[in-house]
């Protein structure tokens, strides 16, 4: 289960790489404001500054997975676990917060927040039958 566990916290923390560098780097592209359900480019700009943050924030729950990763691969587990549970259960609780503000954004909130959960949950029973 502990492979798995950091498998799933790797790919989260990929996922949301890629979140990051939609929000900010490319969030005024047709291609990514679509996706995130914005209606305009004028609408694109408005929010450009929000989309940045928020990008930030999800970058910075990737690294610190990423370090937790890294800190268990050379053998500082204690400080790599709190870090993969603390990140990917930020990921995780987001999620739940973004399936909470409206039935639209279910489909988001799963592909955001199943890997985080693998993660945390395969994580646990590792370390608890471990």
């Amino acid at each position: 289960m502990m492979p798995a566990s950091l498998a799933f916290a790797l790919l989260a923390a990929l996922l949301h790489v890629y979140i990051f560098t939609m929000e900010s780097v490319t969030w005024t592209r047709p291609a990514t404001w679509k996706r995130f359900r914005l209606t305009s480019q004028a609408d694109a700009e408005t929010t450009r500054g929000l989309a940045f943050n928020q990008g930030f924030y999800n970058l910075f729950l990737a690294i610190g997975a990423l370090v937790g990763l890294f800190a268990i691969a050379f053998g500082y587990t204690d400080v790599g676990w709190t870090l993969i549970f603390s990140c990917c259960g930020s990921m995780l609780l987001a999620a739940v917060v973004l399936a909470a503000s409206g039935r639209q954004y279910l489909r988001p909130a799963l592909i955001q927040g199943t890997m985080p959960l693998l993660a945390v949950v395969l994580g646990l029973l590792a370390l608890l039958l471990g």
